[in-house]
């Protein structure tokens, strides 16, 4: 299916996992890519798969934390491909090797979690959507997490950036329907990424059995509710949080 044939999609954190995925996904879809990570290694072997299968990709080796960055890459995207259609505000991460109990985190790690999560997909959103209302119609889809609903021990600032996620996609869906522009979020489950690169088989055989349908996720499970959300199927779909995690928690 070709459901976003001549439309443009960005994607925030494209060069590995949920967003390399989603990037594909939308490049067979039809539709141009914009990419913008920090790791050009992975942006480029991203950006060359695409353009091996055929597709159309353009990619920026930047931090999406930069506002600067962030602006250049946007305008870069509206004057060379003429449109914005799609933003998918993936990037993101937990604490990882910083993690901790509450009690004994630091207020510096809170702020790096919140700015990564949080705020690109605040500045990413507000960059973006200006094209879309101008031209009536557009597709912001939202990366959050399971976790803003479970909160797991340990993941104060991570839950607190993807639930801060869900109502800044709520309130944004609000203002923009009039204009066209649905915004969701997607809350993934344990999909098999880099995050989930554990050598304790005991820790996935855990994550496993917590999962109703009995398997952990692929990147391209959530590729697909992109696409979905992001094509013109998606058009009665505005402000909603859609969990894809394999029935391991529901609204």
């Amino acid at each position: 299916m070709k459901r976003l044939e001549g439309r443009v999609a960005i994607v925030t954190g494209g060069g590995n996992g949920i967003g390399r995925g989603c990037a594909m996904r939308f490049a067979e879809e039809g539709a141009t890519v914009a990419l913008m990570d920090r790791e050009a290694d992975a942006l480029q072997a991203t950006g060359a798969a695409i353009a091996a299968r055929g597709g159309k990709v353009v990619t920026e080796a930047g931090d999406c934390t930069n506002a600067g960055a962030a602006a250049d890459f946007i305008a870069r995207v509206a004057r060379d491909c003429g449109r914005i259609d799609i933003l998918l505000n993936n990037v993101g991460q937990s604490a990882r090797e910083q993690k901790s109990s509450f009690l004994d985190s630091d207020e510096s790690v809170w702020r790096f979690v919140i700015e990564l999560n949080l705020f690109t997909t605040m500045r990413f959103s507000r960059l973006a959507a200006p094209h879309m209302v101008a031209q009536g119609s557009g597709r912001i889809i939202n990366m959050s997490s399971e976790s803003a609903l479970i909160a797991p021990v340990g993941s104060h600032d991570y839950a607190a950036a993807k639930a801060g996620i869900l109502g800044f996609t709520r309130a944004i869906a609000r203002e923009l329907a009039p204009h066209g522009v649905t915004v969701n979020a997607l809350c993934p489950g344990p999909v098999k990424t880099r995050a989930l690169d554990r050598p304790d088989d005991a820790v996935l055989a855990q994550a496993i059995a917590s999962i109703p349908v009995g398997f952990i996720g692929d990147v391209a499970d959530i590729a697909a509710m992109a696409a979905l959300l992001a094509s013109e199927e998606g058009r009665f779909i505005t402000g909603q949080s859609i969990l894809v995690n394999g029935g391991r928690w529901w609204l």
